[in-house]
């Protein structure tokens, strides 16, 4: 089923909110997290402030949107209580790494989608106190105002993000560096999939390139970058919220997954990814 025009503004409002409520969570933990630990490996990080963010995050849902499902990075999936029902995305920190180390590059990322797809998302930068939101087809907004992807033709001087896979280098990456530094572009790996993202759409990097991706970390970046001008190029075998508003390949050249990039970098970025033309 898909929201309606004031399911749609209440959806955008409540994520709005609980953005703020997770700058405040993280402001509160003065000097960092009670407590962190490790899960699938011993560079996989969690904190006692994801797990915060993510009840609270969980407990305001279920009061305002109780047929809703939830998808969330540290408690699981709660499934819609009616078929159809839209469904949140939740990424308490994205960045968790970054945050117990006490780099300020970190995320706090929520989306929301129906049948359309993505309807409505929010990034917060933990960081810089900064709110990054869209909701589909009203465009996107930084803390400032509206928000537009660069304007600049090409690669030379700009950024291209992209992230390891875990702690691994993804096939192509170190090709797609090369490819960048030739056109006089650098990459940078920042740590925080969504930030990296959402950065295009905020005009602070030409594009991001990662070599995997799951909706929980990055559904409301990509809708916010695409909502700020962007196009968004996915591997077919991304989660199908990712697809909607996404031209598809079954698979992205480079060795790619999910790319985001401003339209006058984008047949820069798919000549450095050895395409001569659009994959889609």
């Amino acid at each position: 089923m898909t929201l309606s025009p004031e399911e749609l503004q209440t959806c955008a409002e409540a994520a709005l909110a609980l953005a703020r409520d997770a700058l405040d969570i993280v402001a509160s933990a003065t000097g960092g997290p009670a407590s962190v630990w490790t899960k699938s490996h011993g560079a996989d990080w969690a904190s006692s402030t994801d797990v915060e963010i993510e009840r609270h995050v969980r407990a305001e849902l279920a009061a305002r949107f109780p047929d809703h499902g939830v998808v969330g990075e540290e408690l699981g999936a709660a499934p819609a209580r009616r078929a159809g029902a839209a469904v949140w995305y939740c990424d308490p920190i994205d960045g968790t790494t970054n945050y117990v180390h006490g780099l300020p590059w970190c995320s706090f990322s929520l989306a929301v989608a129906d049948e359309a797809g993505l309807a409505a998302g929010v990034v917060a930068d933990l960081a810089r106190g900064e709110v990054l939101s869209a909701t589909r087809g009203l465009g996107a907004r930084t803390g400032s105002g509206p928000a537009t992807c660069s304007g600049e033709e090409g690669l030379l001087g700009g950024i291209v993000c992209t992230e390891l896979v875990g702690t691994e280098v993804w096939g192509g990456l170190v090709a797609l560096g090369q490819a960048l530094a030739r056109r006089g572009c650098v990459t940078r790996i920042m740590g925080s999939s969504a930030l990296s993202i959402a950065s295009v759409g905020a005009g602070r990097a030409q594009a991001a390139v990662l070599g995997s991706a799951h909706a929980i970390d990055v559904a409301a970046a990509v809708l916010f970058a695409r909502e700020a001008g962007a196009t968004i190029l996915a591997a077919a075998d991304l989660e199908q919220v990712l697809l909607a508003g996404a031209e598809i390949a079954p698979i992205v050249p480079g060795g790619a997954a999910l790319v985001a990039v401003a339209p006058g970098a984008r047949n820069a970025v798919l000549e450095a990814l050895g395409c001569e033309e659009s994959p889609a």
